[in-house]
């Protein structure tokens, strides 16, 4: 069997060739990072209470007790969804009668907000919230739209790897970033919420075959000793520093429209990279097209000013490998013994808590005290250590232990929020981004360490398993911070607690930090807790750590 790094190995791993495809793949996840979260200032919904007609000619007294009080945080506040019945008080007005002194306004009767609402233009300007009142009866509306955004990544993750597969790296990868580019510039002429939430449906399927895409081609041109900096540093950060930027334009862009307009336009700076970005060697090769995979190695070694072998692929080995019959394994395999099965639902339910309490935080961002703009940008910035910290994880420390402590800390930190006086804003704050720290830390250690507990013949299939219980859990997410609108700690209390119980599954999965990847689903280490049978031992074969993270790509 051929070796493509050996073959590759006079490339290098660090030249000019390989910083120019680090760069530039990592700067095209940018975009995602503040088209992912968009939806934190698009669809956010500010002070609003019922309009009463200035035809109505109450008198500034009636006007100004017009709009009931109802408790919410513990503070006496205007109703945001009912207003006194307004013929009652057209005539209490008619007949000079003073509120509170002539008229007690708790026997007055309330009716709905008949002739709509009336909006805080602090601090938006207009959201598609005010702009097709996703209000009251129709507050439904907002979580379904973020929703539909996740459902669209679903759908995004689960043909991306096809497209890919088929159609190429490269080719996918502009593409999609196309589609995301260009249906968000459609959003900004949307004349309707079902118009908005159907192209905002599409802009996920884009953004997340744009991420996948990346990310493959970036694993499968850098060397062995760059993927591991690349997917868990590269492209984690970049999106990162997309992430920042998105409360740098809501704050100066507070229209929806011009916002989006903003967010969506730099996606045309990256179409130049079609012709700095090849496609995929290993992808090409696995096609037939040897000619062509060799010459963008050629060029590379010339970027990287070093001397290319005549024939880099032998042509005959390649056709020999293509023609060998490989066992061949589907789905069914993640569930058809005790061990496997075991894994993948422990996997699937750690994947899907870890989502939810991510999306969950990052969504949540406008319910918090203070300002919102610097909230999210306290919220992206929190990432940058978070990937760090879980790159020194993975390197020193067990699997098993570095994903329970993270999950610990951010799980009880985020159930102790409900403890923090009501006053100690700043305080609550920070146990926000701390617990958004660990959750994102975990975020990034779950992909290596799913891909190192599943065997090579199902590896992929594993973490693309694990990845779907993910989108649904972002799915769910806008939920979760919806019932903040009932208790304002519940979403903390639901996700910290899911987030803690996950952490105590995480210590019965095995240990796979220091040990060779299971070839074979007998090679797999066994769940603790669980009896097995006598099975016969097979020799493991040895492989490298960095493995887990190049084939977890595929799937993602």
């Amino acid at each position: 069997m051929y070796d493509y790094d050996q073959m590759t190995a006079f490339l290098g791993e660090w030249g000019p060739f390989q910083r120019l495809i680090f760069f530039l793949l990592s700067a095209s996840i940018i975009p995602n990072g503040f088209n992912g979260l968009s939806a934190v200032f698009l669809i956010d919904t500010p002070e609003h209470w019922c309009r009463v007609p200035a035809s109505a000619n109450l008198s500034s007294e009636w006007l100004n007790v017009s709009i009931p009080l109802e408790k919410r945080d513990g503070l006496q506040v205007p109703s945001r969804c009912r207003r006194y019945r307004l013929e009652a008080l057209v005539n209490f007005s008619a007949l000079n009668l003073q509120p509170g002194r002539d008229v007690n306004l708790s026997q007055v009767e309330q009716e709905k907000c008949l002739d709509g609402w009336e909006y805080s233009r602090d601090p938006y300007l207009s959201t598609i919230v005010t702009e097709w009142n996703l209000v009251c009866d129709n507050d439904w509306k907002s979580p379904l739209t973020t929703s539909l955004f996740f459902v669209g990544v679903l759908v995004g993750s689960f043909i991306s790897g096809l497209l890919s597969d088929k159609f190429g790296r490269k080719n996918v990868l502009f593409a999609t970033m196309g589609v995301q580019t260009g249906f968000g510039f459609f959003q900004v002429f949307s004349t309707s919420w079902e118009m908005f939430s159907a192209l905002f449906l599409i802009v996920g399927m884009g953004q997340i075959s744009n991420y996948v895409a990346a990310f493959v081609l970036g694993t499968e041109i850098l060397g062995k000793s760059v993927r591991i900096i690349y997917c868990t540093l590269g492209v984690c950060i970049f999106y990162a520093f997309g992430y920042m930027l998105l409360p740098l334009c809501a704050y100066f862009f507070r229209d929806w429209r011009t916002l989006l307009l903003t967010l969506t336009l730099p996606g045309l700076l990256y179409v130049p990279l079609w012709w700095f970005i090849p496609e995929s060697p290993r992808w090409l090769l696995s096609q037939g097209r040897i000619q062509e995979a060799e010459a963008i190695i050629q060029k590379a070694a010339r970027k990287n000013g070093v001397q290319a072998p005549e024939v880099i692929f032998d042509s005959i080995e390649l056709q020999d490998l293509n023609s060998q019959n490989q066992q061949s394994y589907n789905v069914l395999d993640l569930v058809r013994t005790r061990n496997i099965r075991s894994i993948t639902i422990m996997s699937v339910i750690l994947w899907m808590v870890i989502s939810v309490g991510y999306f969950g935080l990052s969504l949540d961002t406008p319910n918090l005290h203070g300002d919102i703009y610097v909230n999210c940008f306290l919220s992206a910035v929190i990432e940058v250590p978070a990937y760090t910290m879980s790159w020194l994880l993975l390197r020193k420390l067990p699997r098993r232990y570095s994903m329970a402590g993270v999950l610990f800390l951010g799980g009880c930190v985020l159930l102790s929020i409900q403890l923090v006086p009501a006053y100690l804003h700043l305080v609550s704050i920070i146990l926000v981004m701390i617990g958004k720290f660990g959750i994102t830390a975990s975020f990034s250690i779950v992909y290596v360490y799913t891909a190192e507990l599943y065997p090579t013949v199902v590896r992929n299939m594993g973490v693309g398993a694990s990845s779907m219980a993910s989108r649904f859990g972002s799915i769910l997410s806008p939920y979760f911070v919806y019932l903040g609108a009932y208790d304002r700690f519940l979403p903390y209390i639901l996700m910290g607690s899911l987030t803690v119980l996950t952490g105590i599954l995480t210590l019965f999965l095995p240990e796979s930090y220091g040990t060779p990847l299971p070839e074979t689903i007998e090679q797999m280490l066994r769940v603790k807790g669980i009896k097995y049978k006598n099975t016969s031992k097979t020799k493991r074969n040895t492989k490298n750590e960095e493995n887990a993270v190049i084939l977890k790509t595929t799937s993602f």
